[in-house]
């Protein structure tokens, strides 16, 4: 038993089928009459979609964001919502978009609004993390929270296989960490196990049918539990790993995130049985590392660094960072294990104790 501190976020969530038809109240809502619409390049057609469901309250919309959040993306951003002298941000996609949106919150103090379309969690979470000059950092703050998300299952029907794979297991990533977290408590362990529970399960099915509405409905139900629990603990190893493979190596966000996982789990194991036990009842399984390695597989998600293009060369150096700056973690790090992490996750075969 040990003793602990719970604080919910102040957060309004609309979810289900459909939800999208639900933006135009919700930015009435707000006082909101000339929004900024932020998509990646690719989304043009959401961003149509979004438009209608907005009923005219979009003043501009920016298609720029990008993986990691740079800095300069954020500059030309903010200098489109000045132009348009908006009053509020409506982003619309993933990660990024959504990344995009709290960096822009943080400089104008406008509301947002986030829709997101793909498993990453961020839009639950008051944390940010922007990339500039090869490094990413990260920052916690009670203005980046997004004041309302519109979870539309509908919008996830289309999201590919591959990615909906990679995407589910950055937001299990989330929900594993919480229940190692320092500052862990109850209600984020009873929430870590659901999402990992309703993930392990539902990604499966949304593969073998990517328009299995219940399927879907269930992965993304884990992912918004998974972003509460990124937003209410700290997290350790897996993500800093994570952070300084996207921020200084430029690997995709949600690919690194799913290599990695199996590896840090099975790195910190021995220092958090109780994460451990609560991680085979949701997995149905006695090695939660070698299940999640196996679940990947299964997904068929990148099995390795070497995979997404990280040289071999890139361990010592991606090691060097890691170890720069101390962080919270159950198990003491050194440089010599997070090497030898690296470079197990590098190989991509099944994780082995550290």
């Amino acid at each position: 038993m040990q003793d602990f501190i719970y604080a919910s976020l102040p957060q309004r969530v609309r979810f289900g089928r459909g939800t999208l038809a639900g933006l135009g109240d919700e930015l009435e809502r707000i006082g909101s009459r000339r929004a900024l619409l932020l998509t990646t390049p690719e989304q043009a057609g959401l961003a149509a979609a979004v438009r209608d469901a907005a009923g005219g309250r979009i003043a501009g919309h920016f298609a720029g964001a990008a993986m990691h959040t740079p800095v300069a993306v954020s500059a030309a951003a903010l200098a489109e919502l000045r132009r348009l002298d908006a009053d509020a941000l409506v982003s619309a996609g993933g990660g990024s978009t959504t990344g995009l949106g709290k960096a822009l919150a943080l400089r104008s103090g406008l509301p947002q609004v986030a829709v997101p379309t793909t498993y990453a969690g961020s839009e639950m979470t008051p944390i940010l993390g922007e990339t500039a000059e090869g490094r990413k950092t990260t920052q916690r703050d009670p203005r980046l929270l997004p004041g309302t998300v519109i979870y539309d299952v509908d919008l996830t029907l289309s999201l590919p296989p591959g990615l909906s794979a990679v995407s589910g297991m950055n937001a299990m990533a989330h929900a594993v960490e919480a229940l190692y977290a320092a500052d862990t408590n109850p209600v984020i362990d009873l929430m870590a196990e659901e999402s990992v529970r309703a993930l392990a399960a539902g990604l499966p099915a949304v593969i073998a049918d990517p328009q299995d509405g219940a399927a879907r409905w269930q992965a993304l139900h884990g992912a918004w539990l998974a972003g509460i629990c990124l937003g209410n603990v700290g997290m350790a190893l897996h993500h800093k790993l994570c952070h300084v493979l996207g921020g200084s190596f430029d690997l995709p966000h949600a690919e690194t995130h799913c290599v990695v996982l199996p590896y840090a789990l099975a790195c910190n194991a021995p220092a958090v049985p109780q994460a451990m036990q609560r991680l085979g009842r949701a997995l149905d399984a006695a090695d939660a590392a070698q299940a999640l390695w196996q679940l990947g597989s299964r997904l068929g998600a990148p099995r390795g660094l070497a995979a997404l293009g990280l040289p071999e060369s890139a361990l010592e150096r991606a090691a060097d960072i890691a170890a720069e700056n101390p962080y919270r973690n159950p198990r003491p790090l050194d440089r010599p294990l997070l090497l030898a992490l690296l470079r197990q996750a590098h190989a991509g075969d099944p994780p082995r104790p550290m």
